[in-house]
């Protein structure tokens, strides 16, 4: 149970970075993977295949969105950061935390600009050790490496408790030979009784 452990701690740190920038569809994401991890948990320790294979379907959706996070971010094919609000579900134009809280950004405000919206602010962001989009880059694909490990780790166990299902022997009951009732003895056998 220890390697279930890191991908709940995994997700549980992207879920928290994604609530500090509001980035509303990665934050419901977060939450169904968190929810498939704790019933892969639960399937392992009751011995549930069934929840194993939920999980193991679930972890291909996860690839797949971990891969559009990270199309998204390096902006693959017609994906821009700039005017697809998909994160947030164009709600906001809230950007990743990482924005202006990475290694050593230093953000500056830019008073009196027209490009601001009304109620926000145009902000420069400048001296960062990594980028923003390399370090959602990161994180979504250590999540797609512990997804493709948990997948390999849930078939195989599901694989497991299917035949261990399957050779179960029910008091003898499965044997090849059939089920044949236990021979009486003849000391245990009834003897008429005369008087």
């Amino acid at each position: 149970l220890p390697s279930c452990a890191l991908p709940q701690v995994a997700a549980l740190e992207r879920q928290i970075f994604d609530f500090l920038g509001y980035q509303w569809a990665p934050i419901l994401a977060n939450f169904l993977h968190i929810m498939a991890v704790i019933l892969g948990i639960f399937g392992t320790v009751q011995y549930r295949s069934r929840y194993l294979m939920m999980y193991a379907v679930w972890l291909v959706l996860w690839v797949g969105w971990n891969a559009f996070i990270i199309c998204f971010y390096l902006e693959v094919g017609r994906l821009s950061q700039d005017r697809d609000f998909i994160m947030t579900f164009n709600t906001s134009l809230h950007r990743s935390w990482w924005m202006e809280n990475g290694p050593g950004c230093l953000v500056t405000p830019v008073l009196n600009s027209n490009l601001a919206p009304e109620d926000h602010h145009v902000i420069t962001v400048s001296g960062c050790l990594l980028d923003y989009q390399y370090i959602e880059v990161v994180s979504s694909a250590t999540q797609i490496f512990l997804a493709l490990f948990g997948f390999v780790y849930a078939c195989y166990v599901s694989k497991v408790f299917l035949e261990e299902e399957d050779s179960f022997d029910f008091i003898g009951g499965f044997d090849s030979y059939g089920y044949q009732a236990p021979q009486k003895t003849s000391h245990l056998q009834l003897q008429p009784l005369y008087t």
